[in-house]
This record gives C-alpha cells, structure tokens and sequence, in this order.
C-alpha cells in the first residue's frame, strides 16, 4: 500500500516539475524564452535606455533576449495596461516611473492598479531636477530667488512640460514651502520651456539634469538649485533647494515592475540580477549621462515606496490644480 502510495507521489510530483519547467517558472528553470519589457514612454526617453540598460544586462547573464517593447501612449496608460494584464510568469515586466504615479492618481478611473495590479521588483534609480533661471535675472541663488519672488507676488512666471509632469509638481512644492507666487505657464515638453527661459519669456523652469544641463555649461540659463536632498554628483556645485528650504525634496524614479502574482522566486531572482547589473561601472556610467543615480532597493522596500509615493504625490497634485488630459 505504502508501495503505491509513494509510486503515485512520484508521478504527481514529475507531472509538477514537468508542467514547471514547460512554463519556465520551477526553480532554477526561469527564464527559458525571450522576456517582454515593457516601457511607458517613448524611444530614447530616460526609461527606455535604463530599460536597454537593464535588458542587456539580463541578456548577458541569463542567455535569452529581453525585448524592449515602447508603449507612450495616454501618458503611458496603454503601455501600463498591457502589463497588469499580462501572464504572471516574469516574461512581461515594465519600468514605471514617478509620471505612472501621477497618471494613477489623477486619473478617476484606470484599467490598472498600480498598486494592486504589479509586483514591484526593485527601485532602480532616481534622478533629481534643475531649477534654473533666465540669466539675466538679478539672482544667483534660490534665496535671492525667493525674496524677487516675495516682493513681486504674481508677476514671476515658469515653464513646466505640462500640467501635472514632475516637473510641475516640483514647481508647485517649491512655491507652497517657500510662500511665493509664480505662475505657471505650461508648454508640451520640457525643451520649449527651456527655450522660453533662455529668451526671457518665462523667468524659471525646473527640468531633467539632461535637458537643462548643456544650457547650463554655455551659460544660457543659471542653475539655482537641485530638486534632491542633498547635492547630486552629476552637479556637485550646485546647491540642493533643501539648504535653503529645509525639507524640500522631489526626485523622479525608476522601478521595476511584474505583473501581480509573479511567483515570488522569479521576483527575487530579477531583483538580484537587476541589483547586481547597477553595481557595474558601465551601467553606473550610463545612468549618470541621464542625470540618475543608482539605487538597487530589495523587493520589500520598493514595495512599500510605491504607496507612500502615491500618497505625497496625490496630495501634490490636489495642491497644483493640475487636472487630468488624455
């Protein structure tokens, strides 16, 4: 009787490892064909290359291709939907960044939790912004930006890429600690906010180190400060707005993310390749030349910064006005 009980065991448990090892998903068996990574924003934008960055990586370790798949439309909805739906077998993942934050809370109703709907992977990177000024201002430091602003309520105004883009947001946390009021003149993308700032139309605007930075070195704009907490090695003469402004900080991110229910061991197995491939010279490299630095978080800490994300960038949104625009 035992005899037969353990010969059933057996084939149960073969049956198992079979079915396992057909899907890619038993231990030691994933990945057993190309992965899907899915980016919400367009070619060339910083997610696409951090995600480039990261496939290859995982290319080169595993020996199965990861296929870099651009998906910007809706603010990166679409690309954002295609993922929750996705098999939870670790061959779809997405990079999410601080703007699919923001789209979930404006947003009334989505297709996706972005919560709920994934399981976060690893805090890849952050990266911070410039706050920088037209260089004829008479202003060389976010103190002296303040007290112009102060004594000329209303008539100081910048430039954003959009209504509710980090940029924006950053803006409008920057106004509500300092108690100043500029207005705010949004345009389609940073660049023509840049461009608006070197010609005088627009007195300030808050973009991504990249952008701003080639600006910054002809002497186009003046940098007054970074949006992280404290100085950003890529700028290292350039203060953090939080010296000035104690408890300023707004930084833009990178994660990584699998759809809900991804086995738990696939989720650690990305999380400790995509950890190690941040501690390479060449991929630290890459990230700085986007103005980002690396993080490499565990599973437990990227899952409990994405809630707490949301929550002060619901309250940031409600504070700016910002409404949502398909």
């Amino acid at each position: 009787m035992d005899t037969k009980r353990s010969a059933v065991a057996l084939v149960g448990l073969a049956a198992m490892a079979g079915t396992a090892l057909a899907q890619g998903t038993g231990p030691g068996q994933y990945p057993l064909k190309p992965i899907r990574l899915i980016i919400l924003s367009t070619p060339a934008s910083g997610p696409d290359i951090v995600g480039r960055l990261i496939g290859a990586r995982l290319t080169e370790s595993w020996g199965q291709q990861v296929v870099i798949d651009p998906r910007p439309g809706a603010s990166g909805i679409i690309g954002a939907e295609l993922a929750a739906r996705a098999a939870p077998d670790g061959y779809t993942l997405a990079i999410a960044t601080t703007q699919a934050a923001i789209v979930s809370v404006m947003f009334d109703k989505l297709n996706f939790d972005l919560v709920k709907d994934f399981a976060p992977i690893s805090l890849m990177a952050s990266t911070p912004f410039l706050l920088v000024v037209n260089p004829g201002m008479p202003v060389k430091t976010i103190a002296d930006f303040v007290a112009l602003a102060k004594g000329k309520p209303g008539d100081l105004r910048y430039g954003s890429g959009g209504s509710g883009s980090p940029p924006h947001l950053s803006a409008e946390l920057f106004k509500h600690m300092a108690g100043i009021d500029v207005q705010h003149v949004p345009y389609k993308g940073v660049t023509p906010a840049l461009t608006d700032t070197i010609a005088g139309q627009v007195h300030m605007t808050i973009s991504v180190v990249p952008a701003a930075l080639a600006h910054m070195r002809s002497g186009r704009v003046r940098a007054l400060g970074i949006t992280s907490a404290k100085r950003s090695e890529v700028v290292p003469d350039v203060p953090a707005i939080g010296e000035t402004i104690p408890g300023y900080e707004y930084i833009g991110w990178y994660t990584l993310l699998a759809p809900a229910k991804t086995p738990v061991a696939i989720v650690n197995r990305l999380n400790a390749e995509v950890v190690s491939a941040l501690k390479t010279s060449t991929v630290r490299e890459k990230l700085a030349d986007l103005g980002a630095e690396p993080i490499g978080s565990t599973v437990k800490e990227v899952t409990e910064f994405i809630p707490a994300q949301m929550a002060r960038l619901r309250e940031l949104v409600r504070l700016s006005g910002a409404k949502a625009d398909r």
